[in-house]
């Protein structure tokens, strides 16, 4: 029934933010589940950068999601999942369930993902946006997600969501310190 957004850019407690939700509902009565997406290469597990983790599981689209019983549903790395599957997420909140998400909210040229697009039309009852420390000048003021290949910022011409294999850099930038196109 409510909708709940945690987003901003990488190194911000998203992931941390999610599991310190859930990890509390473990001692309750109410049944949830978490999921992230099947092209989440980087963690097994929801895994914060601070340590702590919850068990997840692995999913291509939040269809899936459909199948839950539960009555509080998670979703990690959000913004790594089809915009379709916005619907999804519009028919869980319809049967009654609590969903909270976290994300990216922006991709490595600062455009907001579609998806979460889409779940901001679905009028959530809270948004969470959380700052990082930027890498460059260490302000903690961090709203986008730089990517690098080869010590070179990327603008243009990479898919929506980068692979995780090494092949790039990533670090949090701050408006002055974020190079667009």
């Amino acid at each position: 029934m409510k909708l709940t957004l945690i987003l901003g850019p990488m190194k911000s407690g998203k992931s941390f933010d999610l599991i310190r939700y859930f990890a509390p509902l473990a001692y309750t009565k109410k049944h949830f589940d978490l999921y992230q997406p099947l092209r989440n290469v980087r963690d097994s597990l929801i895994t914060s950068r601070n340590g702590v983790n919850l068990e997840s599981q692995k999913v291509a689209s939040l269809e899936a999601l459909l199948e839950s019983r539960a009555s509080v549903i998670g979703v990690d790395e959000i913004h790594m999942f089809d915009p379709a599957d916005v619907k999804h997420i519009d028919m869980l909140l319809r049967r009654g369930k609590d969903v909270v998400a976290s994300g990216l909210d922006t991709d490595y040229s600062g455009r907001m993902f579609d998806i979460i697009k889409g779940l901001l039309e679905l009028g959530p009852h809270e948004v969470r946006y959380r700052k990082s420390v930027c890498e460059r000048c260490q302000e903690p003021d961090a709203i986008y997600s730089q990517v690098f290949h080869k010590g070179i910022p990327v603008t243009s011409g990479m898919p929506a969501v980068i692979p995780d294999d090494g092949t790039f850099t990533y670090m949090p930038a701050c408006r002055q310190c974020f190079i667009k196109e």
